[in-house]
């Protein structure tokens, strides 16, 4: 378990070293305040809940979690890495597990950060919290499974 954590600190570590965490957040979270509030008619529904958020969702990831995924293993080969890690004492899967595990980490701290928009839904109305706590939930798992099939080709590539 300690070495999933050391791949995962590391791999973290690295997407935070560089631009492309920063961007890509800022993206997401500008787009999913744009499908909110403009494309999904919020505030002409005069309804206070988040579907227009969690329905533009998988289309956000769609677009954003390849970036984050593709990078995964391509980044090992690309930098000859790949061969460092594959002579540690490193089982494969420990390796898969702790790079999925850091994508998805990073993809529920750009999730986590829509939080505001939670916020102002509570502030304009009275939502379903409960709904929208489930909806994260299923947000987030459904990253999780777009990071496994987008690490995967990342992998086959």
């Amino acid at each position: 378990m300690t070495i999933i954590k050391a791949i995962l600190k590391r791999e973290l570590a690295s997407y935070f070293a560089t631009p492309l965490a920063y961007v890509f957040i800022v993206i997401f979270l500008m787009l999913a305040a744009v499908f909110t509030f403009s494309f999904g008619n919020f505030y002409e529904r005069g309804q206070a809940d988040l579907l227009p958020f969690f329905s533009f969702h998988p289309w956000l990831y769609l677009f954003l979690v390849p970036a984050l995924s593709m990078r995964l293993w391509a980044e090992e080969r690309k930098s000859g890495s790949i061969e460092l890690l594959m002579t540690l004492p490193v089982t494969v899967w420990q390796a898969v597990i702790g790079k999925f595990l850091a994508a998805w980490v990073f993809a529920g701290i750009a999730l986590f950060l829509t939080f505001p928009i939670w916020i102002t839904v509570n502030y304009l109305g009275d939502p379903d919290n409960g709904v929208i706590i489930t909806s994260y939930l299923g947000s987030f798992l459904m990253a999780g499974a777009f990071l496994a099939v987008g690490s995967c080709l990342s992998a086959l590539t």
